[in-house]
């Protein structure tokens, strides 16, 4: 995704400020997290009604402010209608998941009879947010919901482009009756971040590219900081024998459009069968003709066209795709692409399709593996087959017969692998990662035997019992209980006569 931290560097807090900052976040976060968890999903409702509320003027800001956004439509659909979900989600789901839970005696060994454990879901405390610039209202959004909701102060440094989505997510949780100090916006500058990081936040949620990534963990480990880590993809599109290419070739040319190819899971490589091939190439060769120019950052329009002279060099045939020589580019078509060439094996926020024929799942999914990044993947063909080959595919989340859309359900977890990235956000695994557990037990009685140095008759007992809980035969596990029993017995004669 959009690499926010590699922004132009933009004036922003001297380290004092921040850390004050960090001061009055932590004293609103103690007091928010003492509040009942009924009490904040409230004000999370208040804060959903907020958004609905200014549905329309946000979404004109937010389009405005985003230069790949096409119309106030998209960001409404992109945006806002997956965050308000999200948000609803959030409000049913974190009673079940965030309230203490008792563990009960199932599963519980014997020797701990009369224990009785919990688990307690605990804020990590202040979390920074380190959004991207592409989804600026959606993707920090979420994160900054599902943070407050487990009872944490949330610190959100924009990318440039996001001040404004950044911003209506501070304003509407503050009009819902959250703090001011409990969810601030930083200055969208790389400065900001790592001022916060130095402060020594206790969880940094970054989106960005791997490049990014690496930047921001190499300052992380100097406070042992943990963080979760949405990085950069080149999503593969497997298209199988019998996949509908009417509905592969809608598919792929509306991820490849989808905010001017400035998607994190957007298709860039297409692993279509032999089979299928040459119709669609043929297809994907006459629709790419129609398409008009888009905005790309002139570094990134660079970069792809120099990865796409180096595939063609390799045998690769370039269909579609230049720059126009006024920032925009003519979305790339690349046919005859190998695994190995570096343009399928790089992050670039651009709208390329690259075409590798194999000739089974098999190669496949070995032409996938030679990719580091392992964010999203979408599988077309027959339902059955489909999902087969979906279950083989590594990646963080996989579509059969779509893309992208589904990933916004708000019940999945997000997160990739390999360079994609580690951690999960979004959907109960997101809500569970912004907190840390906490184990308490409560033992019931004087009963404290592990107290006492073990004799020879306490050793004869654990003995017997490894043998009676966890032998292979019935006929031994109960003779080892009978030996137990008794041996039970005869410890607790002779602590008697001590005592």
């Amino acid at each position: 995704m959009n690499a926010s931290l590699q922004a132009d560097r933009l004036p922003g807090a001297d380290a004092s400020s921040m850390e004050d900052r960090l001061r009055r976040a932590r004293e609103e976060q103690h007091a928010w997290a003492a509040r009942p968890l009924h009490d904040r999903l409230a004000v999370l409702r208040k804060m959903r009604f907020a958004l609905a509320d200014d549905a329309d003027a946000l979404c004109d800001r937010v389009t405005a402010s985003v230069p790949t956004r096409r119309s106030a439509a998209e960001t409404m659909s992109s945006e806002l209608i997956p965050l308000l979900d999200a948000i609803r989600f959030v409000e049913r789901a974190a009673p079940r998941l965030l309230l203490p839970k008792a563990l009960g005696f199932k599963g519980r060994p014997a020797w701990l009879f009369g224990v009785a454990s919990q688990v307690h879901r605990d804020p990590l405390g202040v979390v920074l947010i380190i959004a991207p610039g592409n989804f600026p209202l959606f993707l920090a959004g979420v994160q900054a919901v599902q943070a407050v909701a487990a009872g944490n102060a949330v610190l959100i440094k924009p990318a440039p482009t996001g001040v404004e989505a950044a911003e209506a997510v501070r304003d509407a949780a503050v009009r819902a009756g959250v703090a001011t100090d409990l969810v601030q916006v930083l200055d969208p500058s790389v400065d900001a971040a790592q001022q916060a990081i130095a402060a020594r936040v206790d969880h940094v949620v970054l989106t960005g590219s791997a490049q990014t990534g690496r930047a921001v963990m190499r300052q992380l480990a100097q406070t042992l900081t943990p963080s979760t880590m949405e990085l950069s993809g080149c999503d593969a599109a497997f298209v199988r024998e019998d996949a509908d290419l009417d509905l592969v070739c809608r598919a792929l040319l509306w991820g490849v459009g989808l905010n001017r190819g400035a998607t994190c899971i957007a298709p860039r490589r297409v692993l279509v069968h032999e089979a299928a091939a040459d119709e669609l190439e043929r297809r994907l060769d006459r629709a790419f003709g129609e398409l008009g120019p888009v905005p790309v950052d002139p570094p990134v329009g660079a970069r792809l066209d120099e990865l796409a002279r180096d595939a063609v060099s390799g045998g690769a045939r370039r269909l579609h795709g230049a720059l126009t020589g006024d920032g925009d580019v003519l979305p790339f078509l690349i046919a005859g692409a190998t695994p190995q060439m570096a343009l399928l094996k790089a992050d670039v926020f651009a709208p390329v399709l690259s075409l590798v024929v194999v000739k089974d799942d098999d190669a496949a999914l070995a032409a996938d593996e030679a990719c580091p990044y392992a964010l999203g993947a979408s599988v077309f063909g027959a339902p059955a087959g489909a999902r087969e080959l979906a279950q083989r595919v590594d990646a963080g989340v996989v579509s059969v017969n779509d893309l992208i859309l589904p990933t916004a359900d708000p019940r999945l977890p997000f997160g990739g692998r390999g360079e994609s990235g580690f951690g999960v956000t979004r959907g109960g695994a997101g809500l569970l990662a912004m907190t840390r557990p906490r184990a308490v037990t409560v033992s019931g009685g004087r009963f404290r035997p592990h107290y006492d140095e073990p004799g020879d008759a306490e050793a004869q007992l654990l003995s017997n019992y490894v043998a009676a809980a966890h032998g292979r035969r019935l006929g031994r596990r109960l003779a080892a209980g009978w030996r137990m029993a008794r041996a039970m017995i005869r410890i607790n004669r002779t602590r008697r006569s001590r005592g």
